[in-house]
């Protein structure tokens, strides 16, 4: 990519910058997404979807040579799944439930982010779109993640036990600066009722990147997780996490477990429970009915560090059931945060992470 007279090296300084827009706007309606905010997100997208449907037309019509091949077979699915995400937001308005056709427009978000992820070893760009803000400048950062080959040292995005989203199996991301002489923090984050774990990694990628966590994302054996049987799910989670353990070096003592909406909930469920492994709950727009409290362990509870995250706009579950998980929990002695969220609705605050792993790995 030296020769800037190269239309490839053209298409490429097209098409990048076009995707990465794109992928920032989906970022920005899915932080938003609610059922009266719908129409000003699509307005607020602009016109990025034209914009990269053109470089996309550009590149297909640019004789790439071979050696940049690998950049074009990462590339333009990327830009292709982004552009069709935004045509899926756009039609949400007139369909006949308009918040759920927007849910699924958003699928295309994590489509795009895994075909572009294996340019960030290469593409300076790329790769600070998948790091925190205040690291993307980190030049000896954005270094030691280009200079390890991912896949064949086992580290960078895997799936295990199937194509992303089988049920009962799940996606992982190990830091490409991981150093097996040190113990990392795990996080476990599990998706919402109609997701899987392979799209849900991409809602935490960038923190885990960034500050060096290796990042579980299981899918439930269901259509959701088991919630009135927790040791249908529970025990497929321990054994994931066991898995990952033997293969990598894990903190025993920094192991949170996270999740939205019905992972949120399932996230009480287990995390309560006396024989529960995890050190940490961060459950998110989560579902929480008292009765979780006749389940729970007196002496787990005690001491327990819970960060509860609620959106005060949520139509699904309402903000007063977390407000009495925290009164509830803190009542029987855990160490609870509670955040509630002026503008959020039922959707995903990606842009609490950094703040959770804050409370999770304080320096």
């Amino acid at each position: 990519m030296s020769d800037a007279r190269e239309p490839a090296v053209d298409a490429i300084g097209r098409l990048v910058p076009a995707t990465l827009r794109a992928l920032h706007a989906l970022e920005f309606a899915g932080r938003h997404l609610a059922p009266t905010a719908l129409p000003q997100l699509v307005e607020a997208m602009g016109d990025r979807e034209a914009v990269l449907r053109a470089a996309l037309a550009h590149s297909r019509a640019t004789t790439w040579p071979d050696r940049l091949q690998p950049v074009r077979d990462c590339l333009e699915p990327a830009a292709e799944a982004a552009a069709d995400a935004l045509a899926a937001l756009g039609a949400a308005r007139a369909a006949p439930q308009p918040i759920v056709a927007a849910y699924r427009a958003m699928r295309g978000y994590a489509i795009a982010a895994e075909a572009i992820y294996p340019l960030s070893a290469v593409v300076k760009p790329v790769s600070q779109f998948f790091l925190e803000p205040a690291c993307r400048d980190d030049d000896a950062l954005i270094q030691r993640l280009a200079t390890v080959d991912g896949p064949e040292n086992m580290l960078g995005v895997m799936h295990v036990g199937g194509p992303a989203g089988t049920r009962g199996a799940f996606s992982l991301y190990v830091p490409e600066t991981y150093d097996p002489a040190r113990a990392h923090p795990l996080v476990v984050a599990l998706h919402g009722g109609s997701g899987n774990g392979g799209a849900f990694l991409w809602s935490w990628l960038r923190e885990a990147r960034s500050r060096g966590a290796i990042l579980l994302a299981p899918t439930a054996i269901g259509s959701t997780w088991s919630l009135m049987d927790p040791d249908t799910d529970g025990p497929s989670i321990d054994a994931m996490v066991d898995q990952v353990a033997d293969g990598w070096s894990v903190d025993r003592d920094r192991m949170l477990l996270t999740g939205m909406s019905d992972g949120g909930t399932f996230t009480y469920v287990l995390g309560l429970r006396a024989d529960c492994r995890f050190t940490h709950l961060a459950p998110v727009a989560a579902a929480f009915h008292p009765m979780l409290m006749t389940f729970a362990d007196a002496g787990r509870l005690r001491g327990l560090p819970i960060h509860i995250v609620h959106g005060a706009q949520d139509w699904m579950f309402a903000a007063t059931l977390a407000r009495q998980a925290a009164q509830l929990l803190g009542d029987a002695g855990a160490a609870v945060v509670h955040r509630e969220i002026a503008d959020l609705a039922h959707t995903y605050p990606r842009d609490e992470n950094g703040a959770l792993l804050d409370w999770f790995l304080p320096t």
